[in-house]
């Protein structure tokens, strides 16, 4: 059986030798861009490597192209298959931020058309409270990996696009970023602040419980249809800071059955950059 959202630490604890299964720890801090990879360095899952969120799951910005813009499809493929990736493997992506970095990874991978991918539920939180092991050594690809890229599982939209919905109005964007963020207050990430006429706000942490862990499906269910109100997902378009964090968002949504949202990858980031595009604030 594919787990394709969450997996428990101790589903993981049982698997951690399975030829099949690749662990990729993305930790990472917005703030201190080196501190994932000491995270990392200074104990991690057996077995796991790590993927930095600026180098490995993003391209090079331009200044117009948001602060995480996507890098192509058969790079981050072949960058996974150098780790021992197929067709078939069984990845998990785990953080220290509640899935706010793994959420970004589990969507890259589906956007390459690679279902088999789940987040480790609570992260290294959750593994250190069944006292998982840790090592610091540098693993070796199991085996040669032949990951390619295939049919995307997911919908993406552009700046182009997000700018004729303001005419439209077809679609909803919910931004995943902090309330106060989002009415333009404490802006810390990006050069202007505010946020995309007409969005609707739902923090991506509101997706978690106290333990760090996702809510149930049918609690996420509900509250995003609230959110939501008329509109089916195949009309919504989520989007962020700079494409991650919504992501998290995605990540709930699929747990709920909520299916079919587009991702606007530069986000908030990208959008602001034109000083052509309209900023509400409030």
């Amino acid at each position: 059986m594919a787990f394709t959202t969450l997996v428990t630490a101790p589903v993981l604890l049982e698997n951690l030798s399975s030829p099949d299964w690749l662990i990729l720890d993305v930790r990472h801090d917005l703030a201190a861009p080196e501190a994932g990879r000491a995270a990392w360095q200074a104990g991690h899952i057996p077995g796991a490597f790590f993927l930095h969120m600026d180098r490995d799951l993003s391209a090079a910005k331009t200044g117009r192209n948001g602060r995480h813009p996507l890098p192509e499809k058969q790079d981050f493929a072949a960058l996974l298959a150098s780790l021992g990736a197929g067709p078939h493997t069984q990845i998990i992506a785990y953080d220290a931020q509640g899935g706010m970095m793994a959420a970004r990874l589990w969507w890259m991978l589906r956007w390459i058309g690679h279902e088999a991918v789940a987040v480790l539920d609570g992260g290294i939180q959750a593994w250190q409270t069944i006292n998982g092991p840790l090592e610091t050594q540098t693993p070796s690809p199991k085996t040669s990996g032949s990951l390619a890229v295939r049919e995307s599982l997911v919908a993406t939209v552009s700046a182009e696009d997000v700018l004729q919905n303001l005419k439209t109005q077809a679609r909803l964007v919910v931004d995943a970023r902090a309330p106060d963020r989002f009415r333009g207050e404490n802006e810390t990430m990006d050069p202007v602040g505010g946020h995309i006429p007409g969005a609707a706000n739902r923090f991506f942490k509101d997706n978690l419980l106290d333990t760090g862990t996702f809510k149930p499906a049918a609690q996420l269910r509900a509250e995003f249809q609230q959110v939501f109100g008329r509109h089916q997902p195949a009309q919504v378009i989520v989007q962020c800071g700079s494409g991650v964090t919504a992501c998290h968002n995605l990540l709930a949504l699929e747990i709920a059955g909520l299916r079919e949202v587009a991702l606007y990858p530069g986000s908030w980031s990208e959008w602001c950059s034109d000083p052509a595009r309209p900023v509400a604030k409030g």
